[in-house]
């Protein structure tokens, strides 16, 4: 068992453009069970991008962005789909920031010895496989970055503007979704950005530079977010997973009220998760829950328990066809900080 062996085949990121789920996801809105749980959230999704009132949220959480999806976000981007992104800090950097320096994930097995799998230095998500040496490359640059960047706090979502303004020069991967939210100013916010390899270079960047250093403030990262609710007429939701991300979004409604701004209840929501509502965890809460809070307007809303990677593909290819994204105006978000 060596590297070369383990790391042969690359994941092949599915592209929404190629296929077309527009008849199968018709078709699924006359069946039961979570088939017509998916049409329903389909075509709530295509609600959001079709509003133009509607400033459309991206919640990302878990490895579906190593496991083939990345594409996918990244093309909602590119069509106009979304206009925020909240994610957790391994989907955006060890994973797509890591790709456009020119880095794969590969198929590999769940059925393994994974102390065999140490000593090649190689690391596991479930199934996929990643080469531990090119993560530490990915630490490196980000604390690359941090060390040309003027001391003081930063959001997380200026800190990823920096991000993707380096890839337009260093990347080997063109269109990753960071490079293309700096291009379309769409804010990306990473409410735990140290929770992954921008944590390992930001360490290193502050042992090295211990009076004057980058910093990350979630709570300006908050206040960021809650802003972009209050200027919005209408917002909609769609959560890939559940955790920090799913939280921190619906929680601009409550932060809103707390600052004294009535605001609406986020008019579209859609979350995809295998996780069980049954132990009362953030992941698994349903969007019905979130009503009680004053967080999700119940009109629109869809559960669908599924694990993403099998169901993403046809909600997002469906309304790439439908073609609502080509009416839409950019709101280019990132501006208004």
């Amino acid at each position: 068992m060596n590297k070369k062996n383990l790391l042969k085949e690359k994941i092949e990121h599915i592209d929404i453009s190629k296929i077309d789920s527009v008849k199968i996801i018709d078709s699924m809105e006359k069946m039961s069970f979570s088939a017509r749980d998916l049409a329903r959230a389909t075509k709530i999704f295509e609600k959001m991008v079709a509003d133009k009132d509607c400033v459309v949220v991206l919640s990302l959480a878990g490895s579906t962005s190593a496991g083939g999806c990345m594409k996918i976000y990244a093309d909602m981007i590119k069509y106009n789909m979304v206009d925020v992104v909240v994610s957790t800090g391994a989907s955006i950097v060890d994973m797509d920031f890591f790709e456009a320096l020119g880095y794969n994930h590969y198929i590999g097995t769940p059925f393994i010895n994974d102390q065999e799998l140490r000593k090649a230095y190689v690391d596991r998500i479930y199934d996929t496989f990643i080469d531990e040496e090119e993560l530490q490359y990915c630490d490196k640059a980000i604390k690359e970055i941090a060390d040309y960047l003027k001391s003081g706090v930063f959001s997380s979502r200026e800190f990823i503007l920096e991000m993707g303004k380096y890839l337009t020069k260093k990347s080997e991967k063109k269109e990753s979704l960071v490079e293309l939210a700096y291009k379309y100013n769409v804010p990306i916010f990473c409410p735990a950005f140290s929770d992954s390899s921008a944590g390992f270079g930001l360490v290193m960047h502050q042992i090295e530079n211990p009076d004057k250093h980058v910093s990350i403030d979630s709570v300006k990262d908050f206040r960021e977010l809650t802003k972009i609710k209050m200027d919005a007429k209408q917002s909609g939701i769609l959560i890939i997973g559940g955790g920090t991300p799913k939280n921190f979004i619906q929680d601009t409604v409550v932060c809103a009220e707390v600052l004294g701004k009535d605001v609406p209840m986020h008019k579209y929501a859609v979350q995809l998760t295998v996780a069980d509502p049954r132990d009362g965890a953030c992941s698994s809460s349903t969007l019905k829950e979130a009503g009680s809070w004053g967080k999700v307007n119940d009109a629109y809303e869809q559960m669908v328990f599924a694990e993403a990677t099998t169901v993403l593909p046809l909600m997002a290819s469906y309304v790439y066809k439908k073609g609502a994204w080509k009416k839409r105006k950019r709101k280019e978000l990132s501006k208004m900080f």
